[in-house]
């Protein structure tokens, strides 16, 4: 797959991979040269020349020895959030002549640690790696997993692991009369599009905690023509708003004058209409001032709309950042 279809995953799906969601490489058969952690870091992987350490050259990435007994190497990766799977990207940048030839992932569901008693599924066949390069594979399971074991053939080092998906929510047994957060990613929530997201990472406006700095959340380019800039998140479970939550954590020369929430029910539609419609979708929240490095709370006193809906358009007048949205709500039957 070319970079641009890569970029295009990117940007439509979560790396289920990153740490932001709780995600962890659980063990290694070997990390001699580089940490197993290293690999699933949201920053990408960098080089430093002449930094070494006590065994070798460091690297950003996980890095076994040189194997010579036969065998390969794997790590066994524990996803924060179960999800579907759409695809991966398999990094080697910076290893030249220390990149494994051919890797492949397994996927499995397991409550606990996987064991020899483990069923699990090859989502990504054995696919040769080149030097210093971005490998990407579509994966075509719907399953939703939560362990990842990747094998790298024989051995070597891989910079980043990235998992672009969907995280999935079993909303069945949920308390239908408890205050939700619709929104978050965890719960299934998701950015549908938006109009500009220059800085920052999109995805960190729906997962949990405070920004820890500005490029952790979403922010747009500084506007020179009329308008505003707006992005649409479709929530995790249909339902009816009770709180919103607004932070602007760290945006504090950059954050948005004021902001808006528009809303609706959608049942059909692709991403591309929905953000169509989204033009003309009714009003939640009206027009609201914001402040610098602050969590701004809006309860149902300032809300224009009561009925169930699905999905929301955050509009920020004119533009600037925004480190988290949080939509809190009952679940709709």
């Amino acid at each position: 797959m070319s970079n641009s279809e890569l970029e295009k995953y990117a940007a439509k799906y979560v790396n289920l991979a990153s740490p932001k969601f709780g995600t962890q490489v659980v063990s290694a058969t070997d990390e001699f040269f580089a940490a197993k952690e290293r690999m699933i870091a949201d920053s990408d992987a960098v080089f430093i020349e002449g930094k070494f350490d006590d065994h070798g050259k460091w690297m950003d990435g996980w890095e076994s020895r040189r194997r010579r007994g036969g065998g390969h190497d794997h790590c066994l990766i524990r996803l924060g959030a179960k999800g579907t799977i759409r695809g991966v990207d398999i990094d080697t940048s910076h290893f030249t002549g220390n990149y494994p030839p051919a890797a492949s992932i397994e996927a499995c569901v397991s409550i606990d640690e996987p064991d020899e008693n483990t069923e699990w599924v090859e989502i990504v066949p054995a696919t040769s790696l080149g030097a210093s390069a971005h490998h990407f594979v579509k994966v075509e399971d719907e399953t939703p997993y939560n362990w990842l074991r990747l094998h790298i053939y024989p051995d070597g080092g891989v910079a980043r692991l990235r998992v672009y998906g969907e995280p999935f929510c079993d909303w069945d047994g949920r308390d239908a009369t408890g205050i939700h957060e619709l929104s978050a990613l965890i719960n299934g929530g998701r950015v549908v599009g938006y109009n500009d997201a220059h800085y920052g990472n999109v995805w960190s406006l729906l997962t949990a905690g405070r920004g820890v700095d500005m490029e952790d959340g979403w922010e747009t380019r500084r506007r020179r023509e009329p308008g505003n800039d707006w992005i649409v998140v479709a929530l995790g479970h249909a339902g009816t708003v009770d709180k919103i939550e607004v932070d602007t954590a760290h945006f504090k020369g950059n954050f948005p004058d004021s902001c808006s929430i528009c809303a609706a029910h959608v049942s059909e539609g692709t991403d591309a209409s929905i953000i169509t419609q989204s033009m003309f979708w009714d009003e939640l929240l009206p027009q609201q001032k914001l402040q610098a490095d602050n969590i701004h709370i809006f309860d149902s006193e300032h809300f224009s709309v009561s009925k169930p809906i699905t999905h929301v358009r955050l509009n920020i007048f004119p533009d600037g950042g925004i480190s988290r949205l949080r939509i809190f709500g009952r679940l709709a039957k």
